[in-house]
């Protein structure tokens, strides 16, 4: 039900787009290759069940904790704006 200039069926598109960005953001943040032994952020040492359940992590669950936080403030965008910036 799309109006104005918009095509049918855009809503879904813009929908299955933002879901996609939003995997694509969380894939690129996955841990890789070798768990390290220590924190890279604060040298505690990484207990070897976090290493063997998260090949190739970096951070001890303090660390991540705090990293988490900070990323969940990123909420990402809205593509379509609001009406009253589309009405400028």
């Amino acid at each position: 039900m799309a109006g104005g200039w918009a095509k049918d069926g855009a809503e879904q598109e813009q929908m299955e787009s933002t879901l996609n960005d939003a995997v694509q953001r969380a894939r690129s943040q996955l841990p890789r290759g070798e768990s390290l032994d220590v924190c890279e952020e604060c040298g505690d040492p990484i207990p070897d069940a976090r290493r063997k359940a998260i090949p190739g992590v970096r951070l001890c669950v303090a660390c991540q904790s705090e990293l988490d936080k900070q990323q969940s403030a990123f909420s990402g965008y809205n593509r379509r704006g609001s009406k009253n910036s589309q009405l400028r």
